[in-house]
């Protein structure tokens, strides 16, 4: 890993930097600042003199503004690209307030932060969601594993150890907010967008986990968010693509879904995003949490006593596509109570909505005045009335260090869970006379995922590999069958991320046949072994493989994990952080 930093950062590419970051000199090692570690309740209950001032100043367009965060790939381009000049622009005119950043690299991340906080006279609150590190954004910064895999490691301290890095890296490019932890508990095992992006579904393992990274990544200067309020774990359908519902009542709520909130706001966040999912028993309504006052004032604000920054989840996402305009969402957004509105397409537009609505009387300035004095707490917080520039020239002492690389290799080695090993199959101990044949089922044609890992296996073992999904045509199930008869052993591999008896199957029949098949034709005594680099239920939904493993996500140093169990090098001590509820019907 810090070999991709060097590489990056060449003498070439730091001549550049300072070639075309001239604002970079203000930012020494010598101006570091140490920041204010107080928990929210005291954060936005106290006054300020530089929050009351910078408010007292701001007019109502700029007022506004500080409430709109746009998104823009971290990857610079030129000073006449399309994205850049308008960033650029709503920085200068004070109509956006934050930047979250999107792909890109780190070098391109540190410097546009700098050149849009240079050209923004209020300085802007930068995020993005990093909740499996700054390299889920980022290329060049440390690969992390996903919620579920931290909580099967059963370690805190790791959860922590991995936010002070997150937090560490992330203010090296100048990001100032984590668009986590994921908080939901992940209840129902069809969910196909929160999944592994969830601690588990068991209340105290989840809150356990999420106040280590809190704890990791506000103690060391970044904010982080709950998300996504009520609660996004029992759902099976993808916000980002239609309206999910959440079911439950009251009761259910307070006794589940909301507990992990309340102990993160309880630990003292500083954030919480709204999801768009709809809440009929709480709201009445299918309106989305995210746009309605009951769930964002009511609940949230009011009742939880809530004193810190409420975030709309990101507004492009399609749960919100009922046949309002995003203008009309905007507006609804702060109607609502949210302080910060995330991701709008137009931000030009959804500020141009929102100010109109406040001039003509729509929206009361006093609400606009509450959370723009939330937010410019926080600004506050970081420092960042004194300090708001980064020193890029310091960048590799920050990002993808060794102490970086081993925190994560420890987080996936400790996190692989032996689901069950019946026939006691791992380590391998038969002599190779064989092939290994490594078998990758992907649920959707097109994709890579398995590739990386049969490349490495292929380093330690003499490997034949091919690839099942939808559109597989008989002719590669016979292939594949005949393989297998003269194997030493054979491997599944998949990076399914969702999987459940209680919904209609990505997978084919054939695929499936082929899996619930596979034991009979083989020779008596091959190992069979189903590794999940994604989600853990698919694994019980095939109790004919009798050894299973989950490493719950495809990167370098969980497939390094697994390859050490299969060789005897690492015994797996993950727990399950879930319930499996069975296979197919």
């Amino acid at each position: 890993m810090p070999m991709i930093v060097r590489n990056i950062l060449s003498p070439v590419s730091l001549l550049i930097l300072f070639l075309l970051s001239p604002v970079l000199q203000q930012a020494s090692a010598r101006d570091r600042i140490p920041l204010k570690k107080a928990p929210a309740t005291s954060i936005f209950e106290k006054k300020d003199s530089w929050v009351d001032e910078t408010l007292g100043r701001l007019s109502v367009s700029e007022k506004v503004g500080q409430m709109i965060v746009a998104s823009i790939d971290a990857q610079y381009k030129s000073n006449t690209d399309k994205e850049y000049v308008l960033m650029s622009r709503l920085a200068t005119e004070g109509k956006i307030g934050g930047i979250m950043f999107l792909k890109g690299d780190v070098v391109s991340a540190g410097m546009l932060a700098n050149h849009f906080q240079s050209v923004s006279t209020v300085p802007l609150l930068v995020s993005a969601d990093m909740e499996r590190g700054l390299a889920m954004r980022l290329d060049g910064a440390t690969t992390f594993s996903p919620a579920m895999a931290i909580a099967a490691s059963g370690d805190p301290t790791l959860a922590a150890s991995m936010a002070k890095i997150i937090a560490d890296e992330a203010r090296a490019v100048g990001i100032h907010q984590n668009y986590a932890p994921t908080v939901d508990l992940n209840i129902n095992p069809a969910n196909p967008v929160i999944n592994t992006r969830s601690f588990g579904d068991r209340i105290p393992l989840v809150i356990s986990m999420s106040a280590a990274i809190i704890e990791g990544l506000q103690s060391n200067g970044v904010v982080a968010t709950a998300k996504h309020f009520p609660g996004h774990g029992d759902v099976t359908v993808d916000s980002h693509f239609a309206l999910p519902v959440l079911e439950g009542d009251r009761q259910r709520l307070d006794d589940y879904e909301l507990k992990p909130f309340r102990a993160a706001i309880s630990q003292g966040i500083m954030s919480v995003m709204v999801g768009h999912l709809a809440v009929p028993k709480l709201t009445g309504t299918l309106e989305p949490a995210s746009l309605s006052k009951t769930i964002v004032t009511d609940l949230l604000r009011d009742e939880f006593g809530f004193k810190g920054l409420i975030i709309t989840d990101a507004l492009n996402m399609k749960a919100l596509n009922d046949g309002r305009s995003l203008q009309d969402i905007c507006v609804k957004a702060v109607e609502a109570g949210n302080d910060i509105l995330l991701f709008p397409v137009d931000p030009e537009g959804a500020h141009k909505a929102v100010t109109a609505a406040v001039e003509c009387g729509t929206i009361p300035l006093s609400r606009i005045d509450d959370s723009v004095r939330r937010i410019l707490q926080v600004k506050r917080w970081l420092g960042l009335d004194r300090k708001k520039l980064v020193d890029l020239a310091q960048l590799q002492d920050h990002v993808a260090s060794q102490e970086a690389s081993e925190i994560a290799e420890k987080i996936a080695a400790d996190a692989v869970t032996l689901i069950r090993d019946r026939d006691r199959v791992l380590p391998f101990r038969i002599p190779m006379n064989g092939p290994i044949v490594d078998i990758i089922l992907n649920d959707k044609p097109g994709e890579e995922i398995g590739k990386r890992f049969a490349e490495r296996l292929g380093m330690d073992y003499a490997l034949i590999h091919l690839r099942l999904d939808p559109s597989s045509k008989e002719a590669v199930f016979k292939s594949a069958a005949e393989m297998t008869r003269g194997a030493s052993a054979i491997i599944l591999t998949t990076g399914i991320q969702a999987f459940s008896r209680s919904v209609p199957s990505k997978l084919s029949a054939r695929q499936i046949n082929f899996v619930r098949d596979l034991p009979s034709m083989v020779a008596p005594g091959t190992p069979i072994v189903f590794v999940s680099f994604g989600t853990p239920y698919i694994l019980e939904a095939f109790p004919e493989i009798g050894t299973a493993l989950c490493a719950y996500s495809e990167n370098e140093f969980s497939e390094k994990s697994v390859i050490q169990v299969m060789k005897g090098e690492l015994v797996p001590k993950g727990s399950l952080p879930v319930s499996l509820n069975g296979g197919l019907p």
